[in-house]
Parts: C-alpha cells; structure tokens; sequence
C-alpha cells in the first residue's frame, strides 16, 4: 500500500467469515426461552420479542414463520432474536412449551 492510501471498510459483502460458508450459531445462555413485550422506539407500536430459541439458521427462520402463522401477523428474525407483530405472549406461549423448551414471560 501507497503511503496516501486509506483502508476503507465495505458494507458489500458483510459479515466476514473465515470459510464463507459457516452458518449461525444458536444462542448460549441459560436455557430459557423468553417472551417480551416491547414498544421502545418502535412509536409506540408494541411487538413480542422471542429471545433463547435454541435454533439458528433455516429453523430458526421456519420457527418464525410458524409463530407468525399462527398469530396472524407479521414479524422478522433481527441478530438471533424473533419479532412478532403485537403482543402475543399469551397466544405463543403454550406453542413454545409444547416443543419442550422453558418459556418464561419477560417484562412488563
């Protein structure tokens, strides 16, 4: 490199991974799947935070996509973290229990 060189960061290829093919690891943590009802910065429009799914990747996304099915809304995977439309912790709850997993209600 030239002295009047700068190192630049790019946002086009993203993450960086040492193989380019590693997928996502599901979260460690205590075991506890949590429910959440937050509204922070979301203009007062409330959604349901699934936290501790122990699932990455295609399950994770297919857990999502059930859960949203039956709640009837929508909703996104945001860094290992499921966000459902409105709250539905009392609707998801039971469903989360059912796949063997401690699911706890979090928050207000």
């Amino acid at each position: 490199m030239s002295k009047n060189s700068k190192l630049v960061y790019s946002t086009e290829t993203g993450r960086v991974r040492d193989d380019g093919k590693a997928a996502p690891e599901a979260p460690s943590g205590d075991g506890v799947v949590r429910l959440k009802r937050e509204t922070k910065g979301r203009k007062g429009a409330g959604v349901t935070l699934i936290t501790g799914v122990p699932l990455a990747g295609d399950e994770l996304k297919a857990l999502a996509k059930e859960l949203k099915k039956k709640a009837g809304v929508g909703g996104s995977i945001k860094d290992g973290v499921i966000e459902i439309q409105g709250d539905q912790r009392d609707l998801l709850l039971p469903m989360l229990e059912k796949k063997g997993w401690t699911v706890k209600k979090a928050g207000g």
